[in-house]
């Protein structure tokens, strides 16, 4: 079995087993009786809100690359964020999902400074909304974990991780802004910390001042091209993002008032912020596990225990096997871009 098939099938593996445990552990005579009542048409419109998030996301590339002098229908533009959402959601951390997507946007005669540019704008506008919603967010959900009478070690933790989220925010715009000072500050950071890898030091270290010089310096380039050359496709590329984002959490209100729950918008969209940042540190592929264990614990403040399950497994076959599914199709259709997938996993 060659490592693509292998990690589509752990991929899949993680996500089934882990939902199938949610599942079991919640099922009884109500929630049997809340599928039969199930609105259909809210399943859909769920289906649909998250189909169209991809075709923003398309958008949004086309934006960026027309910003930069560079046409690319959305047909094109859309095909590469599905093709690349197959591979980000089969790999450790979806590591392989921008490199795929530079490579698709270079095979269409764009450069690959500007590509990667436009890739990593990108990555940096989600970051930004998302880390700046952060703080928010785990202040709602402090809200709701102190009316719940939660022990005061939860409430602490959650005060820290809004303060590393923060710090977390400012340190992006300072290497945004400065960065010949971060990269000090990276280097001091990684001889601090290198002690801890033990005798490969010294093979090990340089390698990891090179990544950091490397990502540092892709960083502040992308910037800088796009501050020059395309800030109107930057405006429209974080308006795309801002709908992105709000179309992808819509799935789970929606999927919620399908089953006839009501519920707290605010915390709803709270504990899928909160959700997301945990994902995006999750080593599995595609965040498999951590992320049913996460929405699980976080969904359960405003769904029953009966109906979390399918609540979690709804929410996941939408958001997850819906990528999955698409772009996996999409890299089989493109067959050159398929074989560019299997030298990725040889």
């Amino acid at each position: 079995m060659n490592k693509l098939k292998k990690w589509i099938l752990i991929s899949l593996l993680i996500s089934l087993v882990s939902g199938v445990l949610v599942i079991a552990l919640t099922f009884d005579a109500s929630t049997l009786e809340a599928i039969i009542k199930i609105k259909r048409e809210y399943i859909i419109l769920a289906v649909v809100l998250h189909i169209f998030s991809l075709f923003i996301q398309g958008i949004r590339i086309k934006s960026m690359c027309q910003a930069l002098g560079y046409d690319i229908n959305i047909k094109d533009a859309t095909e590469i964020v599905t093709s690349s959402m197959f591979i980000a959601a089969i790999t450790p951390a979806a590591v392989a999902g921008e490199p795929l997507r530079i490579h698709l946007l270079n095979r269409r005669s764009i450069p690959l400074g500007k590509a990667t540019a436009i890739i990593l704008g990108e990555r940096l506008m989600d970051a930004f909304l998302i880390l700046s919603l952060a703080p928010f967010s785990l202040y709602v959900m402090r809200g709701v974990l102190a009316s719940s009478g939660v022990n005061a070690s939860i409430d602490v933790a959650l005060m820290i991780g809004e303060i590393v989220l923060l710090c977390l925010f400012s340190i992006l715009i300072y290497g945004l802004w400065k960065p010949k000072q971060t990269r000090k500050v990276m280097y001091f950071l990684v001889h601090r910390f290198a002690p801890l890898i033990g005798k490969k030091k010294e093979m090990i270290l340089p390698k990891i001042l090179e990544r950091v010089d490397t990502e540092l310096e892709h960083l502040h380039d992308s910037v800088a091209i796009f501050m020059k050359e395309g800030r109107y496709g930057l405006l429209l590329g974080m308006a795309c993002t801002f709908c992105v984002w709000v179309l992808d959490f819509s799935v789970l209100p929606v999927i919620l008032l399908g089953l006839n729950q009501h519920f707290p918008p605010a915390v709803v969209y709270a504990s899928q912020v909160v959700l997301m940042v945990i994902m995006v540190v999750s080593i599995t592929p595609g965040a498999g596990g951590v992320a049913e264990l996460g929405a699980s614990t976080l969904f359960s403040f405003f769904v029953g225990s009966s109906l979390l399950g399918i609540v979690v497994v709804a929410w996941r076959a939408i958001t997850f096997y819906m990528n999955l599914a698409v772009g996996g199709f999409v890299s089989l259709k493109m067959i050159k871009d398929t074989d560019y997938i299997k030298r990725m996993f040889k």
